[in-house]
C-alpha cells in the first residue's frame, strides 16, 4: 500500500478501504449521496427545429440518432484504452456538487463497464482505510502542520487483484508510517505516484480550473497539450504558478516515471472524463513526455 512521511495536525479516523469499492453498477459506502442509475447526457439531447423547417424525423429518431452516432465515434477511443489502467484524482469543484458527483460515478462506471481499469484516488470527505497500502515518512513540514507525509513506498498488489475483478478502488489521500502512525498526504502526489507505481496509461486530476492557462488572467488562453519542457519553460516564466505547480510538478514526476500522459481538466464540466478519454477535443490540458 502507500506509505508516507508526516506533515501537522492530528490525523482523522480513517473508513474501511475494503468497502470502499464501485463495481460496475454496485457503489457501497461512498462518503457522498449518488445514483448508480445512469441518466442520459443532455449533451445528447437534440434541438427542437424551427418551425419554419421542415423536420424530417421527430425528436425521439433524432435523439436516437444522435446517440447512436456519438457511441460509433467514441469506438477508437475505447479500443485504445480497452484494459489500460487509468487514475483520477476527484477533488475541487466536482465534490461539491450533487449533479457532478453523480455524473462523475456514472462515468467511472461506464468507462469500466467498456473495459478501462480505474484507479480513483478521492482528494476529501470522510477518511478511508487504506490498509498499508501507502507506506510514509514524516514530512519535514510536519512540526508546523501536524501529521502530514510524504509517501515512501506503494504496495499495489492488493489494487492489482481488486482491478482485475473489475472493482475501481477508491483510495484516500491517507498513509501510514512503520509503526502505524496516519499521515495526510496531497492528493495529487498520491495520484501520481499511484498512476506510476500502476504503470498506468494516464494520470488525470479533476480541478476546479479549466487547466493551464498561457495567460492566468485570461480564461480562454486554455494549452490544450503541452509537453515537460514546455511546462517547465512556463513555470520559469511564472506562466504557472501558486496551487498549479503541485498539481504539474505531480503529472510531471509521474511522466517521468512511465505514465505516457497527464491531464489537468476541468470537473466542473459535466462528464468532463468522458469529454477527456472519449474525444479528440478533451476537458482540459494534456501532459506528454
Amino acid at each position: 500500500m502507500l506509505t508516507t512521511r508526516p506533515l501537522a495536525t492530528t490525523a482523522p479516523p480513517l473508513l474501511s478501504f475494503s468497502r470502499t469499492l464501485i463495481n460496475h453498477n454496485q457503489i457501497q459506502n461512498l462518503s457522498f449521496p449518488i445514483s448508480c442509475h445512469a441518466k442520459p447526457s443532455k449533451s445528447l439531447s437534440c434541438i427542437k427545429p424551427s418551425p419554419l423547417k421542415p423536420v424530417l424525423a421527430t425528436n425521439n429518431e433524432r435523439s436516437a440518432q444522435t446517440r447512436v452516432d456519438v457511441l460509433s465515434e467514441s469506438l477508437p477511443f475505447i479500443q485504445k484504452f480497452r484494459g489500460k489502467t487509468i487514475v483520477v484524482k476527484y477533488g475541487g469543484a466536482a465534490m461539491k456538487s450533487e449533479s457532478l458527483q453523480e455524473s462523475v460515478i456514472n462515468d467511472l462506471v461506464l468507462l469500466s463497464c467498456v473495459g478501462l481499469r480505474l484507479v480513483f484516488v478521492h482528494g476529501g470527505g470522510p477518511e478511508i482505510n487504506n490498509g498499508r497500502l501507502l507506506t510514509v515518512r514524516p514530512s519535514i513540514k510536519s512540526a508546523e502542520l501536524g501529521f502530514v507525509g510524504d509517501i515512501a513506498g506503494v504496495d499495489t498488489s492488493i489494487l492489482q487483484s481488486l482491478i482485475a475483478s473489475g472493482y475501481i478502488p477508491v483510495i484516500a489521500s491517507v498513509g501510514v508510517d512503520k509503526d502505524g502512525q496516519a499521515y495526510n498526504i496531497n492528493a495529487d502526489t498520491v495520484a501520481g505516484e499511484l498512476a506510476a507505481a500502476l504503470g498506468a496509461e494516464k494520470l488525470i486530476l479533476l480541478t476546479d480550473v479549466a487547466g493551464i492557462l498561457e495567460d492566468r488572467n485570461d480564461p480562454g488562453s486554455l494549452v490544450k497539450e503541452i509537453d515537460i519542457k514546455g511546462v517547465t519553460q512556463m513555470v520559469d516564466e511564472g506562466k504557472i504558478a501558486g496551487g498549479m505547480i503541485p498539481k504539474v510538478t505531480c503529472c510531471v514526476r509521474s511522466i517521468a516515471q512511465g505514465v505516457r500522459t497527464a491531464s489537468i481538466i476541468d470537473g466542473r464540466l459535466p462528464h468532463s472524463l468522458l469529454l477527456e478519454i472519449l474525444t479528440d477535443e478533451g476537458a482540459g490540458t494534456m501532459i506528454t513526455g
